[in-house]
């Protein structure tokens, strides 16, 4: 399976971003993807709250989710939509961070909605509450597919490694891990731990990434790593996307899978202990 990891920077106008993601998704079906992963926030990046909530509409109103499904199935790949904000219907009037597993026929098979929350600060003047704007999910997601079992996490999720345990023992084989990873903790950690998790798990980690400047209208704009990465299961670097957007090619071999786990059969040697 040729998969294609599509490093974006997007604004905050979901209209405006949409045309170059398309056009991404259709030169990696061109170029032989059969897999086809999009970033963290493929719709648009924004930290007004009073934006999101005059753009946002709910899944079955989105008009990116809808164009990417139609993409899909013109493309006849497989997509991974990193995520999208949606709005939802709980009572608090949080919006919902979801990844969604597209087919091939454009319908959708999975959807995954980011379980923690990047509460987090990064220095004096970024602070980051994702949690008073989003709310987290609470349930872990497999999805199959002809070419392996995916296990779906979003950005923050990397830094848990209790989530991608429960998914490799669950059956997943590839891990994706789309992202708008900060720039100065990117730069520090993103390549470490997505190594550490297909170390820890034995799995293919795909990690398309947001990067550069993304400016806003409505905002201050922020700037997030890129480095879109592939990761084999024994933690080599099979493709390192850089700083610039577009796509990136990466051809996978899940017999690596196996064999990784045959050497380091880690996930079955859990023992019970007492305390802390």
């Amino acid at each position: 399976m040729r998969a294609a990891l599509v490093q974006l920077s997007v604004t905050d106008d979901p209209e405006a971003n949409l045309p170059a993601t398309l056009g991404h998704i259709r030169a990696a079906a061109e170029a032989g993807a059969g897999f086809v992963l999009t970033p963290e926030c493929t719709g648009c990046l924004s930290s007004s709250r009073e934006h999101q909530r005059r753009i946002f509409r709910h899944e079955e109103e989105d008009a990116t989710l809808a164009a990417l499904r139609d993409q899909a199935a013109r493309s006849g790949v497989w997509l991974l939509v990193g995520s999208l904000g949606l709005l939802t219907h709980d009572g608090d009037g949080r919006f919902a961070n979801r990844s969604f597993l597209i087919g091939p026929d454009g319908a959708i098979v999975a959807r995954y909605d980011k379980i923690h929350m990047f509460d987090v600060n990064v220095s004096e003047t970024e602070v980051y509450r994702e949690s008073a704007a989003y709310r987290p999910g609470a349930r872990a997601v497999l999805a199959d597919t002809p070419f392996g079992r995916i296990g779906m996490t979003v950005c923050y999720d990397l830094r848990f490694p209790h989530l991608y345990r429960r998914l490799a023992q669950a059956g997943a084989e590839i891990l994706t891990v789309p992202a708008a990873f900060n720039h100065l903790t990117g730069a520090a950690h993103w390549e470490v731990l997505l190594r550490a998790r297909a170390i820890e798990t034995g799995c293919i980690v795909l990690a398309p990434a947001q990067t550069g400047f993304h400016a806003e209208v409505h905002g201050k704009g922020r700037r997030t790593h890129g480095h879109s990465l592939a990761v084999a299961p024994w933690g080599e670097v099979l493709a390192d996307a850089g700083t610039e957007t577009g796509v990136t090619l990466v051809d996978l071999d899940l017999s690596q899978v196996a064999r990784a786990r045959h050497r380091v059969p880690s996930l079955g040697h859990d023992r019970p202990f007492e305390g802390p």
